[in-house]
Order: structure tokens, then C-alpha cells, then sequence
């Protein structure tokens, strides 16, 4: 049974936010992608990356991607985190969570920390400071190989990577999600980072069991980085 709540169409086509049966389910285009019955990898995405710091507070976090708003929850659960940026494309996503249309997370929205970027991620990362950002979470799209959007394969390249990589602190964690494994998106992070780790999650939708991927890589601390350099 499904019920449709909230539809809207612009320039990069239909946006649909509908509940079946007890889940919320957002769909782009015609295309699933994502719901409320499996949130594992989307918290996961916040939790493996956190977990990694070591620092007692004054975390920046960005995060490209509003999605259901899981990652963000899981993110500001972390009373580490200083502030979270959240860059979202569609607007009309944003004002549903404002209007308590995806549950639970207009109080998120609302929380100091949070600040809420409607546009495109490449151009706000570009916008931010090298180093500016302790955690980088990217889950902009279905992943490299099963894209909603196809302009996005530019995401998962080396050179929107490297970027990354320029607006990470030292010690600071890129993770990208992924709806399927990816080599070429797992060779280019080692490339540019020197590390990445994948995190295969499983999954079960209906009665299908699949699996989702988590990418990670780490920015070098500013002592590894001048032993590097001094090699």
C-alpha cells in the first residue's frame, strides 16, 4: 500500500516522497533511492567516520546530501561535532523536512549547529577554505555506476577527489556512499589519499538480499605529511 506525500518537479526533473507501507520513501525521476526501512548505511556513514577521530571536540562535518536526513541525525548525536553544513540540491526536499513532512528531522534542521547550503556540492566545496572540514560525507547519488543523475560521475572522479582532499584538515576522513562496489572509485580514492578502505554492508530489500559500500579514506596528519615530503 502506498500513499503519496509530496510531489514536485524542476529543473532536474520529479522528486517524490510517498509512503509504503510503514516506511517513507523518496524517489528522483521514477528512480528509488532511499527509504526509512534500511537506514544502516546511511548512519554508517556518519558513525565509521567519527569514530576515527581522536579529537575531544570542534568538529566541522560537511555533509553533501540531505537525503531522509539519517546521516545528519547521526552526525549531530556526536556532541563532538562543532558544526554541520548540509548541502542539498533540491529545495523542495529541504522544505519538506522544515515541514515535518520526513520524520524527525525538522527539529535536526533546527538544531545551532546545523547550516543548510541549496546547490550543487562541487560548487560549495569549491566555496569552502582548504582545510576546512574535519569530516567530508558524500552521498549525492545512487553511487558511480548506478547514477540518478549522470552529471554527478564527475563526483567520483579523481579530479572532484583531490578536491576533497584540499578542504580536509590533517587526520580528517572523506567517506563516500555507494549503492553497489566500485574498483574504479576504490582505485581512485587510494590514488589520491594513499588508503581506502570499502565497507560492504548487507542489506535485504523485500525479499531480495543485496549489499551497500561505504568508501573511506583518511587525510594524512600534518607530521606524516612532512615526513612524506622530506623523503
Amino acid at each position: 500500500m502506498s500513499e503519496l506525500l509530496a510531489r514536485a518537479v524542476g529543473e532536474r526533473g520529479e522528486l517524490v516522497l510517498m509512503r509504503r507501507d510503514d516506511a517513507l520513501e523518496l524517489r528522483v525521476n521514477g528512480v528509488f533511492v532511499m527509504d526509512t526501512a534500511h537506514t544502516e548505511t546511511e548512519r554508517m556513514l556518519a558513525t565509521a567516520t567519527l569514530g576515527h577521530l581522536a579529537r575531544s571536540g570542534g568538529l566541522r562535518v560537511l555533509i553533501g546530501g540531505l537525503g531522509l536526513g539519517f546521516t545528519l541525525r547521526e552526525v549531530l548525536a556526536d556532541e563532538r561535532v562543532r558544526e554541520a553544513h548540509v548541502v542539498e540540491i533540491e529545495p523542495d526536499l529541504v522544505a519538506w523536512h522544515r515541514d515535518g513532512l520526513v520524520t524527525d528531522t525538522a527539529n535536526a534542521l533546527a538544531d545551532e549547529r546545523v547550516r543548510i547550503s541549496v546547490g550543487d556540492i562541487a560548487a560549495v566545496l569549491g566555496e569552502q577554505p582548504d582545510g576546512a572540514c574535519d569530516v567530508l560525507l558524500l552521498d549525492v547519488d545512487n553511487g558511480p555506476d548506478f547514477l540518478v543523475y549522470e552529471e554527478n560521475s564527475a563526483l567520483y572522479g579523481p579530479g572532484f577527489l583531490r578536491r576533497c582532499k584540499d578542504k580536509l584538515a590533517p587526520g580528517g576522513t572523506l567517506a563516500v556512499w555507494s549503492a553497489d562496489a566500485s574498483p574504479e572509485l576504490l582505485g581512485a580514492m587510494r590514488d589520491v589519499f594513499g588508503d581506502c578502505t570499502e565497507l560492504v554492508i548487507p542489506v535485504t530489500l523485500g525479499q531480495r538480499g543485496t549489499t551497500y559500500h561505504l568508501f573511506v579514506s583518511h587525510q594524512v596528519e600534518l607530521e606524516q605529511a612532512g615526513l612524506q615530503n622530506s623523503l
